[in-house]
């Protein structure tokens, strides 16, 4: 079992690898049904502070037009009417505090803007590997109501989608030289 790498040597700039990240989203459907999709297009980064994570810091950038379910049709009506990535072409995160639980264990509080509605998340975090000396990756989670940024569409997918969305990130980041 490979050994992790110590929390003070992680301290540096930090851009995420599009290749080795998903960001994906979860929604259920009131047919008990899930619909997984995920975003291809992002950018971001973060600056860790492995000796005081509080002054770690994250952002991010995703295009919402990027979004893909694997269902042509959906994502159209997704990317149109829920999201109206025309008028809101992409979603931001931005950090505004890093908590160390202990272990390799974070939450990361923030500010989400989805369709120019900004509301705060915080996201539980694991530091789940650091492959080499230059690479971080974490998972983490949130669950989010769709309805605080007005993410919805019409009187039946208020009832035929739940408002529940489980956000969900597997991030790869490269420290910058």
């Amino acid at each position: 079992m490979p050994t992790m790498t110590p929390l003070s040597e992680l301290t540096g700039d930090y851009v995420l690898d599009p290749t080795r990240t998903r960001i994906g989203f979860v929604a259920k459907h009131t047919m008990a049904s899930r619909v997984r999709g995920r975003f291809e297009e992002f950018e971001g980064g973060a600056h860790l502070d492995g000796d005081d994570p509080s002054r770690s810091g994250v952002r991010l950038t995703i295009r919402a037009a990027s979004l893909q379910t694997g269902n042509r049709r959906r994502d159209e009506q997704v990317r149109a009417a829920f999201l109206h990535v025309a008028q809101h072409p992409a979603l931001t995160f931005t950090s505004t505090e890093v908590r160390h639980l202990g272990g390799r264990s974070f939450t990361v509080t923030g500010a989400l803007t989805i369709r120019g509605v900004t509301k705060p998340v915080t996201v539980d975090v694991e530091l789940t590997g650091t492959p080499g000396d230059a690479e971080v990756r974490f998972t983490g989670a949130v669950t989010i109501d769709r309805n605080d940024w007005g993410v919805n569409w019409n009187a039946a997918t208020t009832v035929m989608v739940r408002p529940k969305v489980t956000l969900e990130l597997d991030v790869a980041a490269v420290r910058r030289t």
